[in-house]
C-alpha cells in the first residue's frame, strides 16, 4: 500500500502548484536573478576592439576558447563583465574545502555551527577575489598582447581587472541569493542557464554544418543518438539507490508499545551529483582562461598549456578524469554524505543497522558501502564526461554536445525539479494540517440547553 507521502506526490498537479504561492515567488525570484545574469553577459568590458575579438574567438572556438566560452555562458566571447563566470568562486571553494580537511584549525572552525560556516564562507570569498584578480590580470595582459585592446596600458589593465573581479563577485552574490531565497542550487543554475542559453545557436551551427556537407549526415545522426543515450544513462544512474535496512526498537509507554518499525536509508550511487564534474572543469579552466588569451603572444608555460591541455589531448583527459574521481570521493565524504554524522543521527533516533552496534561500527559500515558505490559512481561520471569528448574532439562538433555539458544540464534539471516537488509536498502537508485544525474547531458541538 502506498504511503501518505507517495499518495500526495501522485496527486500533485498544476492546481496544486497554483495554490503554492511561496513556491511561485521563489521560482520568479530565481528567474529574475538569472535574467540579470544573462543581461550581464552582453555588457562589454570597456576598451575592447570588438572586431578583433570576434575574429580571435572564431579561431579559438575549436580549442580551449570553446570550453571556456561554454562555462561562461558565451560571456567571454563577447568579453562581457561576467567573462570570468562563477569558476573563480568554485575554485576557491575547492581550495578552502581541501584546506579544511587538512588543517585542524579550519576543521575546528567548521565545527562551530552557523558561526563557523560564516567564517568559512568569508574565507571562500577572499579566495575568490584573489583567484579572480589573477585570472583578470592574465586576461588583461593577454588582450593587450593579442592586439585586442584599443588603448593598451596600465589604465586598461586596471579597468579590466576591476570590471572582471566585480562581475565575478556579483555573480557569487546572485548564486547565494538564488540558493537562499529562490529554488535550486544558485551556482549550478548559473552554469546551467549559461549552457542552455547558448545551446540553440550551437544546434543551428551544427545542423548548418551538416546541411553544407562540412559534417556528414552519418555524424549528425550519430551525435544525436549519442546525446539521447547519454541523457537516458545519466537519468538512470542519478536515480539509482542502494537501500540500507534500518530497524527501530520497540518501546513501551504506559500500557502501549511503540516503534519496532523497519525502514531503509537510501544512498545514491553518485551522492556528489554533478559537483565533481563542475569542480574538475573549474580547475581545468583556471589556467586555460589565461592561456586562451596569451597563447598568441605568450610563450613558455602558457604555450605548453595551450598545446597539451587542448580538447581531446591525453594530458587533458588524464587530468580531467583523475580530478572527477578525486572530487567524487572528496565531496561525498566531506559534504554530500558524511557517514559519521549519519550514524550519529541514527543513534539519536534509536535506529540501527541489524547486526551492527550503533555509532562507530555503523559509521564504518556506511563508509564501506559508500566507498564501494563510488567505484561505480565515479566510473560513471568519468565515462559520461570523457567518452563523448573523445568522439567529439575528432569530429569538430560543438562543445555543447559533450558529456560534461549534458551531465550538468540533466543533473541540475533533476535536482531543481526534485526541490520544486519537495516544496509542493510541504505545501500540501501544511494545507492538510490547517484543514484538520479548522475541521476540529467546526465539529465541536454546543451543549443543548435543556432543563436540569
Amino acid at each position: 500500500m502506498a504511503s501518505a507521502a507517495e499518495q500526495m506526490a501522485a496527486n500533485m498537479s498544476w492546481s496544486t502548484f497554483g495554490k503554492a504561492k511561496e513556491l511561485q515567488q521563489r521560482i520568479l525570484f530565481a528567474l529574475a536573478l538569472l535574467i540579470v545574469y544573462r543581461v550581464g553577459t552582453y555588457i562589454p568590458v570597456p576598451g575592447i576592439d570588438t572586431v578583433q575579438l570576434r575574429e580571435f574567438f572564431e579561431s579559438a572556438q575549436s580549442g580551449l576558447g570553446g570550453m571556456v566560452n561554454m562555462f561562461t555562458g558565451g560571456a567571454i566571447s563577447r568579453m562581457a563583465v561576467f567573462s570570468l563566470g562563477i569558476m573563480p568562486y568554485i575554485s576557491a571553494s575547492i581550495i578552502v574545502q581541501l584546506l579544511t580537511s587538512m588543517w585542524p584549525r579550519l576543521e575546528q572552525i567548521k565545527k562551530e555551527g552557523e558561526q563557523g560556516r560564516r567564517k568559512i564562507n568569508q574565507y571562500t570569498r577572499y579566495g575568490t577575489v584573489l583567484l579572480a584578480l589573477f585570472q583578470g590580470y592574465g586576461i588583461a595582459v593577454g588582450l593587450e598582447s593579442g592586439g585586442l585592446a584599443l588603448d593598451p596600458g596600465w589604465f586598461f589593465r586596471a579597468s579590466t581587472v576591476i570590471t572582471l573581479v566585480g562581475g565575478t563577485m556579483f555573480l557569487m552574490w546572485l548564486g547565494e541569493q538564488i540558493t537562499a531565497r529562490g529554488i535550486g542550487n544558485g551556482i549550478s543554475l548559473i552554469i546551467f542557464v549559461g549552457i542552455i542559453a547558448e545551446l540553440p545557436a550551437a544546434l543551428a551551427q551544427f545542423f548548418e554544418a551538416g546541411r553544407t556537407g562540412a559534417i556528414s549526415a552519418g555524424v549528425v545522426i550519430g551525435v544525436i543518438i549519442m546525446a539521447v543515450v547519454v541523457i537516458a544513462f545519466v537519468v538512470f544512474m542519478e536515480r539509482a539507490l542502494r537501500k540500507v535496512h534500518i530497524q527501530y526498537p520497540r518501546r513501551q509507554v504506559g500500557n502501549k508499545m511503540y516503534g519496532g518499525e523497519s525502514s531503509h536509508l537510501p544512498i545514491k550511487l553518485n551522492p556528489a551529483g554533478v559537483i565533481p564534474a563542475i569542480f574538475a572543469s573549474s580547475l581545468l579552466l583556471l589556467p586555460q582562461t589565461v592561456a586562451t588569451f596569451s597563447a598568441g603572444g605568450g610563450s613558455g608555460v602558457l604555450s605548453y598549456i595551450s598545446a597539451y591541455l587542448g580538447r581531446g589531448q591525453p594530458l587533458n583527459l588524464l587530468f580531467f578524469g583523475g580530478m572527477i574521481v578525486f572530487f567524487a570521493y572528496f565531496y561525498t565524504a566531506n559534504v554530500a554524505f558524511k557517514t559519521e554524522d549519519v550514524a550519529d543521527n541514527l543513534k539519536k533516533q534509536g535506529g540501527f543497522v541489524p547486526g551492527l552496534r550503533p555509532g562507530k561500527r555503523t559509521a564504518e559500515y556506511l563508509d564501506y558501502v559508500v566507498s564501494r558505490l563510488l567505484v561505480i559512481g565515479s566510473a560513471y561520471l568519468v565515462a559520461v564526461c570523457l567518452l563523448p569528448e573523445l568522439l567529439i574532439s575528432q569530429l569538430a562538433v560543438p562543445f555543447y554536445f559533450g558529456g560534461t555539458s549534458l551531465l550538468i544540464v540533466v543533473s541540475v534539471s533533476m535536482d531543481t525539479v526534485s526541490q520544486i516537488q519537495s516544496h509542493m509536498l510541504a505545501h500540501q502537508y501544511e494545507s492538510l494540517i490547517e484543514k484538520s485544525k479548522l475541521g476540529g474547531k467546526g465539529t465541536r458541538k454546543k451543549k443543548p440547553l435543556g432543563r436540569h
